[in-house]
C-alpha cells in the first residue's frame, strides 16, 4: 500500500481542471512500512513521556496550564498556583519533525502526554492560558476537556500590536 501526501508551496497555479489553487503541488510518496515505522517512533516517544516520574506532594489546590502555540512548535506547561512547574511537553519532545510539529494532531498528542505526566500531582482544577496563533490552539484545549480535566477559566494571552512606540524626530540637515 502506498500513502501519498500532497504539500503546497507558496505560488498560485491553475491545475488541469482550471481551478486556481494556492501553491505548487509537491507529492511525497510514503510506503506503508515507512508509515508504520513513523507510528512506532511516535508510540515510543509517548511511552518515554509517560514513564517520566513527577515527585510532587499530593495537593487538591488549583493549577495553571500554559499553552504556547507558534507556527513551528507547540509547548504546554502545567504549574501549581505558585508557578512551580508540575510538568511540560512539546511536539519536538514527542519526536515530531519539521512541519508536522505545528499540526492539530501534534497538539492533541502533546496535551495527552502532559496529562499523563501531571495526573499524579492531585490537582483537579486548572486555569488555561493560551498564547500564540498556531493551528493547534483549539485541538490542545479540546483534548484537555475531553480527558475530563476541570477547567475553571480560559484566557487568551496572545500579544496584539497596538501601533508601537513613538518614532524619532525628523532629521534636519
Amino acid at each position: 500500500m502506498l500513502n501519498i501526501v500532497i504539500k503546497f508551496t507558496h505560488s498560485a497555479i491553475i491545475n488541469s481542471n482550471n481551478i486556481r489553487t494556492m501553491g505548487k503541488k509537491k507529492v511525497i510518496k510514503q510506503t506503508s512500512e515507512e508509515a508504520i515505522k513513523e507510528a512506532e517512533v511516535l508510540q515510543q516517544a509517548m511511552k518515554k513521556a509517560e514513564n517520566f516520574d513527577v515527585s510532587v506532594k499530593k495537593s487538591l489546590g488549583q493549577g495553571r496550564i500554559y499553552i504556547n502555540v507558534s507556527y513551528n512548535n507547540i509547548m504546554i506547561t502545567a504549574t501549581d498556583e505558585r508557578g512551580n512547574t508540575l510538568g511540560w511537553s512539546s511536539s519536538g519532545q514527542l519526536q515530531f519533525k519539521g512541519p508536522k510539529k505545528a499540526t492539530p494532531f501534534a497538539a492533541a498528542q502533546v496535551a495527552e502526554a502532559l496529562l499523563q505526566k501531571i495526573k499524579k500531582s492531585g490537582i483537579a482544577d486548572f486555569s488555561v492560558y493560551i498564547k500564540g496563533v498556531g493551528s493547534g490552539r483549539e485541538s490542545a484545549l479540546r483534548t484537555l476537556i475531553a480527558r475530563g480535566m476541570n477547567i475553571l477559566s480560559i484566557k487568551d494571552m496572545t500579544p496584539i500590536p497596538h501601533g508601537g512606540c513613538r518614532p524619532p524626530k525628523m532629521r534636519r540637515v
